[in-house]
């Protein structure tokens, strides 16, 4: 049996609670993707595969579905605490190719640069696959340019979760790229 979706949405979400899986739980909430068996799969995003709204896709799976996502989640219990996580995302100017989706997780990283670094991560592992020749040394911005003018990579994107670790709760955050048949 083959299985290639043929849709995926981004979402993300905050969890806090005095236990770290209760943590994870409503963090799944607020993204609304607690009611899925979530398995977690590697990097590739399917070719002819399009996004859609969150709200749009969580209408389409159903409690206790067999779900393919990729997910970045990270977590702490100190108050005060940067914490943040991120999916990245690099699609390919040729839709019958594949791109990439990359996760990313750190501490003390404000939302622009976790999103940006999973971003990078993204779409130099599409660039590589291309044969598209740049300079790993080159600070991003510059290489996205070099991606995008080389034609074969049309744009990227990113989801990233942010937020401070509370006095006495766990903090979870949660980014997902979510598989949709």
């Amino acid at each position: 049996m083959t299985f290639v979706p043929s849709q995926a949405f981004f979402t993300r979400g905050i969890g806090r609670h005095k236990n770290k899986l209760q943590s994870f739980e409503l963090a799944l909430r607020d993204a609304k993707i607690e009611k899925l068996n979530l398995v977690y799969v590697s990097s590739i995003f399917p070719p002819q595969c399009r996004i859609i709204e969150v709200d749009e896709g969580v209408q389409q799976l159903h409690p206790g579905q067999i779900t393919y996502c990729v997910m970045a989640k990270n977590a702490t219990n100190e108050k005060g605490r940067l914490v943040g996580s991120a999916v990245g995302m690099a699609f390919p100017a040729d839709e019958s190719h594949y791109g990439y989706i990359s996760e990313h997780h750190a501490f003390g990283a404000e939302e622009q640069e976790i999103g940006d670094f999973a971003e990078d991560l993204a779409s130099t592992m599409l660039a590589t696959t291309l044969g598209i020749d740049f300079d790993p040394d080159k600070d991003y911005d510059e290489r996205r340019e070099i991606y995008l003018m080389s034609g074969a990579i049309i744009d990227s994107t990113s989801a990233p979760c942010v937020t401070r670790g509370v006095a006495g709760l766990w903090t979870t955050t949660i980014s997902a790229a979510v598989f949709v048949s």
